[in-house]
């Protein structure tokens, strides 16, 4: 049921199954380490009804449990065609097991076998990097691209590609992982074990590291960090110096600056590779919209292989903020078991 992410068919006639599939509602669930947010989805990405719970631990017969709530609360008032799940994490070709996931205790997981014996309805499972990125090209800021790139900037860097009309997730379904390619070796340490990874340095963690170690050497400039977090330097967060960067303050607007040169930088890496028509940049940092993205794109056509004899890819901030993947798995999951039923 899940090769739509693993390849699928013709450009041609998938696009025409996109056209057909208008009908029927879907459920996306996107699950995160803290929330498990669900909504109901129409075919034109509108969000007809919302439903929200707390993660229930890591323990994966509690999360499927918080999944079957949901479905039949928000099932109670339409009528729903099938199901998508959208989690952090590894996934194989098939779609059918959680390989890993950060967050949650899944460890070869056979989520979707499991949720399809307790829902009785199609399921389809998902990174949620591919879910958004799905989302942004079928309703969002990458509509009628043709080779799109999306890019998530939060606690570390979530990345998706939807290459003619398909999610392109690799050989092994692990494409994508786009914060950790070594942008700078030796440098930062990584959880994922290495150093120098994108993420260290282009994201919302790289942004409140760099403003913590300002504010610890007692900087003057770093005078309105400290003041919103009553003097703890440990308590600043990217969240805050993007709060801060609107307002105003100059030393936060320098650090997200010095964030979105380390994003134009990895931008123009990953052009010299894929050859995109479009970056969309979405996540939590992109609050600070063109104080981070106008440094993105100046680092971008400076470092930019063959800059001045070629045509670049635009670079836009995403259209549907932190929805869009209960969105993007929401229309992947109807799309699919049209395809496939």
């Amino acid at each position: 049921m899940n090769r739509i992410q693993a390849g699928g068919p013709g450009s041609d006639g998938f696009r025409e199954h996109l056209r057909l599939g208008r009908k029927g509602l879907a459920i996306g669930i996107d699950i995160g380490g803290t929330k498990v947010a669900a909504g109901v989805v129409d075919a034109d990405g509108r969000i007809l009804d919302e439903a929200r719970r707390s993660t229930p631990g890591t323990n994966p017969r509690a999360v499927e449990q918080v999944i079957v709530e949901l479905v039949a609360e928000l099932g109670r008032g339409h009528r729903i065609w099938s199901v998508g799940i959208g989690a952090a994490g590894w996934m194989d070709l098939d779609g059918g097991t959680v390989l890993f996931s950060p967050h949650l205790a899944w460890r070869h997981e056979p989520l979707r076998e499991n949720l399809q014996r307790l829902l009785r309805r199609p399921v389809l499972l998902t990174n949620d990097a591919d879910a958004a990125g799905w989302a942004e090209w079928r309703f969002g800021a990458g509509r009628g691209q043709d080779r799109l790139v999306c890019i998530t900037l939060g606690t570390g860097i979530g990345g998706a590609m939807v290459m003619d009309g398909r999610l392109e997730r690799g050989r092994f379904g692990v494409a994508g992982e786009f914060g950790h390619q070594i942008i700078m070796p030796g440098g930062h340490r990584c959880e994922c074990g290495n150093r120098g990874c994108w993420e260290q340095y282009a994201s919302g963690n790289a942004l409140g590291r760099e403003a913590r170690i300002l504010a610890l050497a007692n900087s003057p400039v770093a005078q309105e960090l400290l003041k919103a977090v009553d003097g703890d330097a440990a308590r600043i967060t990217g969240a805050i110096v993007t709060e801060l960067a609107i307002a105003g303050d100059a030393a936060s607007t320098e650090l997200l600056e010095e964030v979105g040169e380390w994003l134009g930088l990895g931008l123009a890496n990953l052009a010299a590779a894929l050859d995109p028509g479009m970056f969309v940049i979405g996540g939590g940092l992109c609050a600070a919209g063109d104080l981070l993205v106008k440094p993105a794109r100046k680092a971008f056509g400076r470092n930019l292989t063959g800059r001045g004899f070629r045509p670049a890819a635009a670079i836009e901030l995403a259209a549907l903020g932190p929805n869009a993947g209960l969105i993007g798995a929401a229309d992947l999951s109807r799309v699919s078991s049209r395809m496939h039923s």
